[in-house]
């Protein structure tokens, strides 16, 4: 299976640099993200996807629409794309980052998950909808962590993901899974 993980576009609390991991916050696009989804959206024009998933957040529910007017496959959510779970909703994004940098894949907030169990939730995601769909071509509208996490399951030391610089918003990655 081949799934195109993206990130959602600019949204109101990447603006004010704010953690947002409780998808009942309501937190929409910006109009930027959206001019990032419609470009997004025109340069995956092409691409033949089968199914699209997308997180709780309605975020990335509203990225996933701009993406999908071209496409005829219906969206369908799954909880296992939201964003890391911090227990820090509504917090400046560097608590959280100041929090985890001394263990990156073993430190998690008291409500929270480490890296290494957002990995396993995007390995089971990545599992059943291969199940599902063997042969498909994926869209999955995400959050940037998830995004890191799938990538760390592609190669063999998950650690260097966390190092990476991240993922801009509508960046997209393209995986064949099982990765091989």
């Amino acid at each position: 299976m081949k799934i195109t993980l993206i990130r959602h576009g600019e949204s109101e609390a990447n603006v004010a640099d704010r953690i947002n991991d409780n998808p009942a916050r309501i937190v929409n696009l910006t109009e930027r993200g959206r001019a990032q989804a419609e470009a997004a959206s025109n340069i995956l024009r092409a691409v033949r996807f089968t199914h699209a998933y997308a997180s709780e957040f309605l975020r990335a529910q509203q990225t996933a629409e701009i993406l999908l007017r071209h496409h005829a496959c219906p969206l369908r959510i799954d909880a296992r794309l939201n964003e890391r779970h911090t227990g820090l909703d509504g917090l400046p994004v560097h608590v959280f980052r100041d929090l985890v940098r001394p263990d990156p894949l073993h430190i998690k907030p008291e409500r929270g998950e480490s890296f290494l169990e957002q990995m396993e939730r995007l390995r089971s995601f990545m599992d059943e909808i291969t199940a599902r769909h063997p042969d498909g071509t994926v869209l999955a509208v995400s959050h940037e962590n998830p995004i890191l996490a799938a990538l760390a399951l592609t190669i063999g030391d998950p650690e260097q993901i966390t190092r990476h610089d991240g993922i801009a918003n509508c960046e997209w990655v393209e995986l064949d899974w099982p990765a091989k």
